[in-house]
């Protein structure tokens, strides 16, 4: 065998290989907000920063500010393409059913090969846009955008324990977790303050969702959130006998599930005195 004809064997047995194993690139991860991915796909490209802008297609267009994700899905068997209306539909229906909304583009071509999506979770308005354009690889920009939010003070909890009984917050977990996020760490400290002021106060710490999702989930949840917030309290010096931590799930909405924001402020954690 000559030296050409070494190359092509090689390179038939490059071609012949499954790529079922290909891995996902370093440092990469689907997107929290999605359980998933299409099958058969691995990440070919990933970037993320904590702050960038994003120009969405909508109707009319939004420029969108916020933590910023992007992630490229490779086929791995080019000859098994599910097609372009396939990932849109199957990102749609994973915004949908979490009560999300797929929002209107401008009327031109990139109407055939994007989707513009928004969802807003534990209080974060998240925008995803979809371009199937590289078909049959994809691409998700993911952009999360928090309205910014005055820190409840201790002083403020107290006052509203004392005027009402209970106080609710804007504590926030990661998406179908019981993993309070960062940005509500500063609350914690408060409710501390709070009953280092207070010695005498003992409060249930009563987790709350909307009514996405399965009932009997959804009180899980809520029981496993409200336990967290309590650890974390107790975790500070506070003793556990003075917190009564308990879920409530869908129970006991305070506002119109229906709605995006009404959702959002059944999604709560509240301190009611004991």
């Amino acid at each position: 065998m000559n030296f050409a004809s070494t190359i092509l064997v090689a390179l038939l047995a490059i071609i012949a290989t499954p790529q079922q194993s290909m891995p996902d690139v370093n440092g990469s991860a689907d997107h929290p907000l999605f359980s998933g991915r299409m099958p058969g796909y691995r990440i070919s490209a990933y970037e993320q920063q904590d702050f960038k802008s994003h120009k969405f297609l909508t109707d009319p267009q939004q420029v969108i500010d916020g933590k910023y994700t992007e992630i490229r899905y490779e086929l791995k068997d080019k000859t098994k393409d599910p097609g372009p209306l396939t990932v849109r539909r199957f990102y749609e229906n994973a915004v949908k059913s979490a009560g999300g909304q797929i929002l209107p583009l401008l009327l031109d071509s990139s109407r055939e090969y994007r989707n513009a999506m928004k969802i807003t979770r534990n209080g974060v308005e998240v925008w995803v846009e979809l371009n199937t354009y590289v078909k049959p690889d994809y691409i998700l920009y993911i952009v999360e955008r928090a309205p910014m939010k005055q820190l409840i003070t201790a002083d403020a909890m107290a006052a509203a324990i004392d005027k009402e009984g209970f106080v609710p917050l804007d504590i926030h977990f990661a998406t179908g977790k019981a993993e309070i996020l960062p940005e509500s760490r500063p609350i914690i400290g408060e409710i501390v303050s709070l009953l280092r002021k207070r010695p005498n106060l003992r409060i249930g710490v009563e987790g709350h969702t909307d009514n996405t999702g399965n009932p009997a989930s959804n009180k899980t949840l809520s029981n496993a959130r409200s336990r967290a917030v309590a650890e974390a309290i107790a975790a500070a010096g506070i003793s556990s006998n003075r917190l009564e931590p308990a879920g409530y799930g869908q129970e006991r909405p305070v506002a119109d599930n229906r709605t995006e924001e009404g959702r959002a402020k059944n999604r709560r954690v509240e301190l009611v005195k004991r």
